[in-house]
């Protein structure tokens, strides 16, 4: 493992921004093919997605940040050096939306389907992010004797935590909960309607987050023997079901209503 990818002269190009660019361009490729679903163009989903990306971008960062001060600490330009890892994925969520709630109002568009056509983009880009993550070195697990546990190099965080022990591969993990989740999302999408698929993201990517960092190493600091994102998750979850079941009832209700103006 090697976080950086190669050289351009001065300029140093890490695995991590790579991959996370990786995830940006065919998490827009994704939704501008599912564009129809919300009812939009080209041009905005190229908008939205560049909205999102900068608010959750910004997020992830203030976030990771915020809960890792001490790093920063007389080191205030490494604070925007994104290249070098240390987003917290739930930090760019609620921002991202945030940012896209502001958007669909200003465009007039349905948030809850623009949030159900985004939801396969998020998890395969999500995907990207996570392989960036192991090949960066954060986000790792803790030790393992199983068979396909990873020794990191000597000198990285990892192995400052954990000196010349095999680790799960946390990351791998949930770069392979992210991939099934898009191959669910993106199947069911046409099949749809409203937030259905918005709120399938969230129990879906919930629950799978609950059960990965059971297997994370990095973390210093626990609540009630939890992490910071397991908590998160005990909301995120019943907020995905909640909006399934709302989704339906307004589905059901439109269904109505469109069958006694016919009759």
């Amino acid at each position: 493992m090697d976080p950086i990818a190669f050289h351009i002269g001065f300029l140093t190009i890490r695995w991590y921004g790579v991959m996370a660019a990786l995830g940006f361009i065919t998490g827009v490729l994704v939704a501008v093919k599912n564009r129809k679903f919300a009812g939009m163009t080209s041009d905005q989903v190229y908008n939205m997605m560049l909205v999102a990306m900068l608010g959750g971008v910004g997020g992830a960062r203030l976030f990771y940040v915020v809960q890792n001060w001490e790093e920063f600490r007389g080191r205030f330009w490494e604070i925007f050096r994104i290249d070098h890892g240390g987003l917290v994925f739930y930090g760019g969520f609620i921002c991202a939306m945030v940012a896209l709630t502001v958007y669909c109002r200003r465009q007039k568009l349905s948030l809850m389907k623009v949030l159900s056509l985004l939801g396969p983009s998020l998890a395969l880009g999500h995907m990207f992010g996570r392989i960036g993550c192991f090949l960066n070195g954060c986000c790792f697990g803790y030790p393992t004797q199983a068979p396909w546990g990873y020794v990191y190099p000597e000198g990285t965080d990892p192995d400052r935590c954990y000196h010349l022990t095999a680790l799960h591969p946390v990351q791998l993990y949930e770069a392979a909960g992210n991939l099934i989740i898009f191959c669910v999302l993106q199947y069911l999408l046409p099949k749809s309607r409203g937030g259905q698929i918005a709120g399938l993201y969230m129990v879906l990517y919930g629950t799978m987050r609950m059960v990965d960092e059971f297997f994370r190493g990095d973390y210093e600091n626990h609540y009630l023997g939890l992490t910071p994102a397991q908590l998160l998750c005990f909301l995120v979850i019943p907020l995905g079901i909640a909006v399934i079941i709302w989704s339906g009832r307004r589905n059901k209700a439109n269904d109505t209503a469109n069958d006694s103006t016919g009759n």
